[in-house]
């Protein structure tokens, strides 16, 4: 396995989990936005008022990615989610996973 490390904001508060990278114009190639949480859950998240594509890794309890959605679409209002519960999404700047190698 590859490690791959990120600056990222946690959103670890219901209103950091709300408001995510809502509002941001930059996102740096080496920084994100953790949400996670103490039970795996299924995790919608949706692109209002963000303006910077992303992608979305989701994470399961092992710590391991079990799926990407890659280049999601800003201001979209159609909810991104995985079907199977995970424990956490990292969010990235739109083809940081693919340049990476993150699969």
């Amino acid at each position: 396995t590859t490690a791959h490390v990120f600056r990222v904001w946690i959103a670890d508060t219901p209103q950091r989990q709300s408001q995510g990278l809502m509002f941001v114009r930059d996102l740096p190639a080496d920084e994100g936005m953790l949400f996670h949480d103490r039970q795996s859950r299924i995790w919608g998240m949706w692109m209002k008022n963000t303006f910077v594509p992303l992608d979305m890794l989701f994470i399961d309890a092992r710590g391991r990615v079990v799926a990407i959605i890659e280049r999601t679409v800003p201001h979209s209002l159609q909810t991104q989610s995985h079907p199977k519960p995970v424990k956490a999404v990292l969010e990235l700047r739109a083809g940081e996973a693919a340049r990476r190698g993150i699969r």
